[in-house]
């Protein structure tokens, strides 16, 4: 097993970040299972970060927004993680494959560090590669996360579950996008952030935030926050810098409630539930016992033989 040096890590050189990444999203057992000793190691100095997941309509601009995102946060001192999460095939897969080519200027910018996601794998899949990559990178120093989904649907709840700060992108145009983005999304958003307001789009967009407003105030989520409805342009870099005060705002606000603690606690416990779940199932499916069994019951089941429950708590019996 080849030695890993941590020290290399914590003082934020990005080949051993990008090393101990690698063992993160490793299949062997091996790598697995160092990966899983430096987490350990690194757990007490991670957590400094803003972690913000972001999502969008396709075309709205999310590596755009991403790049002059993080590079007006480099240029307030800040070092900016970005990393993705694409539950789709890694051969068709989303924009990710290109996101380094597509985010030229940031991937170069030295307070940067930009990684794709793997393709799925094992227990975990992608969400758990991107939970303990996140913690890798603020061991590193990051002070931004960037978490972008690239897939749709089930990947916006995993991201969400993993963030401080949801943020929608979209494009002006009112109210058949609104029907286009599942309400779920809407409700998990803490900000809707409106790209692409510039030039003739200017007006469309200030209507579209005025309708998108009354919206959201139905959607409070916490007691704190009423969720906020923003215009910019990322190719314009216009209100880039009133995206990053919202937040601020949102992070002292939910600090001073106890509610930003609070939330990570309970993302940490239901992840670990979530494991819990996975390594059953694993368990069941190797067990020898089980593996003679399902065949015969599945067909009873099919055949209506045996109720489902009675099959499943033969199962249960024999593991």
């Amino acid at each position: 097993m080849q030695v890993f040096d941590l020290e290399q890590l914590l003082s934020g050189n990005r080949r051993a970040l990008a090393k101990a990444i690698t063992l993160v999203e490793s299949k062997l057992p091996t790598h697995r299972e160092q990966a899983q000793q430096i987490l350990e190691q690194v757990l007490p100095h991670s957590g400094n970060s803003i972690r913000i997941g972001i999502t969008g309509v396709p075309g709205v601009g999310k590596s755009t927004f991403i790049e002059a995102f993080g590079l007006y946060l480099i240029g307030q001192g800040k070092k900016v993680a970005v990393l993705a999460v694409d539950p789709s095939s890694p051969i068709a897969g989303g924009s990710i494959l290109g996101d380094k080519t597509r985010m030229e200027e940031l991937s170069r910018a030295e307070g940067a560090f930009i990684r794709p996601s793997p393709s799925e794998g094992a227990l975990g899949g992608v969400a758990q590669k991107t939970r303990e990559t996140m913690l890798l990178c603020e061991a590193a120093g990051y002070d931004v996360i960037l978490v972008e989904t690239v897939g749709v649907g089930q990947s916006e709840y995993e991201v969400a579950g993993m963030v401080d700060f949801f943020m929608v992108l979209m494009l002006p145009g009112g109210g058949d996008e609104l029907q286009g983005i599942k309400k779920g999304i809407m409700e998990l958003a803490d900000a809707l952030v409106i790209n692409k307001a510039d030039g003739d789009s200017e007006r469309l967009a200030q209507l579209t935030r005025q309708q998108y407003t009354s919206a959201m105030n139905l959607l409070r989520h916490t007691s704190f926050w009423t969720p906020r409805v923003m215009t910019c342009s990322a190719l314009k870099n216009i209100n880039i810098d009133a995206v990053w005060g919202m937040l601020v705002d949102y992070c002292s606000q939910s600090k001073q409630e106890g509610a930003f603690d609070a939330k990570r606690a309970r993302q940490n416990r239901d992840w670990m539930h979530h494991l819990v779940r996975e390594m059953l199932m694993l368990k069941l499916q190797q067990n020898p016992a089980v593996k003679g069994m399902l065949p015969g019951l599945e067909k009873d089941v099919a055949q209506g033989q045996t109720t489902a429950y009675a099959a499943a708590r033969q199962i249960m019996d024999a593991l």
